[in-house]
C-alpha cells in the first residue's frame, strides 16, 4: 500500500470536484423519470418506464427485451415491434446505453 501527501488546500479542491462527479451522477437525468423509453445498448433492446436513477444504474418498471425491434422507424414512430419478451423490472447500466428515444405508445407487455 502507498500514501500520498496533499496539501490541505489540495484535499479540499479535490473533495469538492468528488462531490460535483457525484451530484451529476445522480441527477443528471431527472426529467426522465416517469417517462417511457425504447433504449438500445451495445448488445440488447429494452422498452420501459424509468422508475429511478441509482448510481449508474437505470431502473425500469414495465419493462420488455426488445429481441426483434423490425423496421427500426416503424419501431420508434408507429410502436410496431416484431419480437417482445415482457420482463416486468429491468435494471440497465448506464455505461452500456448508446442510445433512448422516447416511446409514445403503450409499453409492450404480451409476448409476440
Amino acid at each position: 500500500m502507498k500514501t500520498i501527501t496533499i496539501s490541505d488546500e489540495a484535499y479540499v479542491i479535490l473533495k469538492k470536484q468528488i462531490e460535483e462527479i457525484d451530484k451529476k451522477e445522480i441527477s443528471e437525468f431527472p426529467d426522465i423519470i416517469g417517462k417511457k423509453y425504447f433504449i438500445r445498448t451495445v448488445t440488447y433492446h429494452l422498452t420501459g418506464q424509468v422508475k429511478k436513477i441509482t448510481g449508474n444504474m437505470l431502473i425500469l418498471e414495465n419493462a420488455a427485451w426488445i429481441a426483434d425491434s423490425g423496421r427500426f422507424m416503424n419501431a420508434i414512430k408507429n410502436g410496431i415491434l416484431k419480437e417482445v419478451e415482457p420482463v416486468d423490472e429491468a435494471i440497465v447500466n448506464i455505461n452500456a446505453i448508446t442510445d433512448m428515444f422516447p416511446w409514445n405508445h403503450p409499453l409492450p407487455r404480451t409476448q409476440i
